[in-house]
């Protein structure tokens, strides 16, 4: 089970055994057993992060092109340095078909994040772009430490030197606090005329409906049923159009669009 599935749920198990032989055992039980068998399959914790930098070579010396920055920091104990110890802090790479690939896709790059709940916590960050045929290609990746605005930085000035290196692009992104620190504080490398940075339209389409609970008039947020809304118009006409729709509807809907500071 742990080979096909390693995040199966503990109450499965429970289940199971209850129904196979009749007893009951208790959750603690069955957590301790399934951590051991992790590591029995796919080895400990530790041992994975210690041999991440050989890991790294290795996908290097399979393929040139590919890009791979590993930070570490000191290990400390007692305020003491200890020595020939250093401890993962975050990596970034990239392939090097990703990089080569980008020079053919639209200039545009969509950045988020997914949070890891393991042993060890951190973000895993993803960068991926968009060919001429709508096809989804990831273009760059890091696994840092948290949701901050270092790991962004890390992050997004790899990108920049690496992957994305023409100007002009479009960055998408859900504008949380720590990704607008990093742009701010990268020397113009994603700052207009460089770059510029935009909502991604699937976003605020989400905090309305959160916020209002009603999914039709989300549709006028964002693409659903194959219908043009006022986010995808292609025109000021086209954008006024829809927008008067959605005015039309309410003055709590109006006001809630309105706070999104436009110059953002």
């Amino acid at each position: 089970m742990v080979e096909s599935d390693p995040s199966f749920k503990i109450k499965v198990v429970i289940g199971e055994i209850q129904s196979r032989f009749g007893y009951t055992i208790s959750y603690r039980k069955v957590w301790l057993a399934k951590q051991k068998t992790i590591e029995n399959v796919f080895g400990k914790w530790e041992a994975s992060f210690e041999a991440l930098p050989q890991w790294c070579i290795a996908m290097c010396d399979a393929d040139q092109g590919s890009i791979v920055k590993l930070d570490v920091v000191q290990a400390y104990r007692n305020d003491e340095l200890v020595p020939n110890v250093q401890i993962f802090q975050r990596v970034f790479w990239t392939f090097g078909p990703s990089i080569r690939a980008f020079c053919h896709c639209k200039p545009l790059v969509q950045v988020d994040e997914t949070h890891l709940y393991r042993k060890y916590k951190g973000v895993l960050l993803v960068a991926v772009a968009q060919d001429g045929n709508q096809n989804i290609l990831p273009i760059a990746f890091a696994v840092v430490e948290g949701e901050i605005a270092d790991a962004w930085s890390f992050f997004l000035e790899n990108l920049r030197k690496y992957v994305v290196t023409k100007d002009g692009v479009g960055l998408i992104s859900d504008r949380h606090k720590s990704i607008i620190a990093a742009i701010r504080r990268s020397n113009g490398q994603w700052e207009p005329l460089r770059a510029f940075h935009m909502y991604c339209i699937r976003h605020i389409a989400a905090n309305f409906l959160r916020r209002f609970k009603t999914p039709n008039l989300h549709k006028l947020i964002v693409r659903m049923d194959n219908k043009l809304d006022f986010c995808y118009s292609r025109t000021e006409h086209e954008f006024n159009i829809h927008y008067q729709r959605l005015r039309e509807r309410g003055q709590d809907y109006e006001d809630w669009l309105s706070e999104i500071p436009r110059e953002k």
